[in-house]
């Protein structure tokens, strides 16, 4: 029943008035059990965070991947946590040696390559890479707990039924952004709140999937707590011209959760990204080498983290990204 439990709210967490009461119906079991298992799930720290999980470009937010070569990731990690943009830091064994998201609002001062600039001035990075998205072929963390899961599965990508975000919707992702109470009406505060039911509750968090905005409401797990206890960046050194081809293939491994196109430098010659989860670094050098056989690239290479330096949901819209930029900029 746990893993059935931590593999569906990996998919979707109802949005409703008694969630898991759904939950409950779904693996065979009564509310009370549940929102136990969830309770003790989240104290045992396996469930990271309950919340909505948005798409950044639609939120009108620049992002890319950085890659900092520094001498002292330690020291200069926290200047680089300091930015509510950051969503992820990591150390990973390669001369770049610190590798952190970042995402900038609509209507930086900085803009994202100023801001970048910034950061690597202030923590005396040696060389950096600015490495934006130039094609999603997959993002879907979604640990298969249950072990029945088939090795490749079909990307589907949704179409979006665009509109401009009113006030209303950006209160709404205010809210969905934080992490739920384990309690039976985890949603009654922001019904309250908003002065809204259920119905229109659950309608406008669909309009903002729908949309685009919003990919899913669900759980993140803390992976090694989970029993998947390694994970590995892959870069792919692709022939260019086929390298969307190659990426749909890559993307329709299950261990996959990101595949990305993104640059390439002189001294950076990997176009595609993959992200992989394996329960050991066997399973995914297992998965790296069942990828290779299949797409012969001219060369790859692993990024394994060694230390965390950060990682949590951005908050959007909110007044901290004005005050960072007003306090370093």
């Amino acid at each position: 029943m746990r893993n059935e439990l931590l593999t569906l709210i990996q998919a979707e967490f109802p949005i409703a008035k008694r969630p898991f009461e759904i939950l409950g119906q779904k693996i065979g079991c009564s509310e009370e059990e549940a929102l136990a298992l969830y309770k003790e799930l989240k104290e045992q720290d396996i469930i990271r965070q309950t919340s909505a999980i948005f798409d950044t470009k639609s939120l009108g937010y620049r992002s890319s991947l950085v890659a900092f070569k520094v001498s002292d990731p330690k020291a200069a990690a926290p200047f680089i946590n300091s930015h509510p943009g950051v969503s992820h830091n990591y150390e990973r064994d390669h001369e770049f040696n610190l590798w952190f998201t970042l995402a900038v609002e609509p209507d930086s001062v900085l803009g994202l390559e100023g801001t970048v600039e910034l950061m690597a001035k202030e923590v005396e990075a040696k060389e950096f890479l600015i490495l934006p998205t130039k094609k999603m072929f997959k993002i879907k963390v979604q640990l298969d707990m249950t072990g029945k899961g088939a090795k490749k599965e079909k990307v589907r990508h949704k179409k979006k039924k665009s509109f401009e975000l009113q006030p209303h919707h950006k209160r709404l992702i205010k809210e969905l952004q934080e992490d739920i109470e384990p309690i039976k009406e985890p949603f009654a505060g922001i019904v309250r709140r908003l002065g809204i039911d259920y119905d229109e509750l659950a309608h406008l968090a669909k309009e903002l999937e729908d949309g685009g905005y919003m990919r899913r409401f669900a759980s993140i797990l803390r992976h090694r707590k989970a029993g998947f206890g390694a994970n590995a960046m892959v870069v792919w050194s692709v022939d260019e011209a086929k390298a969307e081809e190659i990426g749909q293939k890559v993307a329709q491994y299950k261990a996959v959760s990101h595949c990305y196109l993104r640059p390439t430098y002189p001294n950076w010659p990997y176009p595609l990204f993959s992200m992989i989860h394996g329960r050991s670094k066997e399973e995914v050098e297992e998965v790296v080498a069942d990828i290779a056989k299949e797409i012969e690239p001219q060369e790859y290479r692993y990024l394994y983290s060694t230390k965390e330096f950060k990682k949590q949901r951005i908050r959007y819209f909110s007044d901290d990204f004005k005050k960072w930029e007003r306090r370093y900029g």
